[in-house]
């Protein structure tokens, strides 16, 4: 979860840096400068969702430090949805198909996740719990 952690920091620091290198990252092709209409408020979700990535990053990396499992579990199932989301967005053409690489990267993540949290459950009794406080 930490290496997952990490490369969504990283990709929301991209977003932050060089918003239109990460949307070529995710198969959109970029208009630049003079080039945006008066309504585009492309780079300001590209923002957003940039910072809520590194957000998420910390997050994953800080569950991590911590072997929160409980927080890994609950993810599963929200990037399966993620998962589900992405695939519709493409095939309802929403979204370019390149874009299909990011749905995939959040099913496979989550069924990777979750088998490791199964197999980790059958090894360890009574896994999953909340961590302590750390100072």
């Amino acid at each position: 979860m930490a290496v997952f952690g990490l490369l969504a920091a990283v990709m929301g620091l991209v977003g932050l840096v060089a918003p239109d290198a990460l949307l070529r990252l995710m198969g959109f092709t970029p208009v630049m400068g003079p080039g945006r209409g008066t309504g585009d408020h492309t780079l300001v979700f590209v923002t957003a969702s940039s910072m809520a990535a590194l957000n998420m990053g910390v997050y994953y990396v800080l569950a991590a430090l911590c072997d929160w499992k409980a927080f890994f579990r609950w993810t599963v199932p929200f990037r399966l949805l993620t998962c589900a989301v992405f695939t519709l967005a493409v095939i309802g053409g929403r979204a370019p198909a390149g874009f299909l690489g990011v749905g995939l990267w959040e099913g496979i993540g989550a069924l990777v996740t979750g088998a490791a949290l199964r197999h980790e459950s059958r090894r360890t009794p009574g896994s999953g719990q909340v961590p302590a406080a750390v100072s």
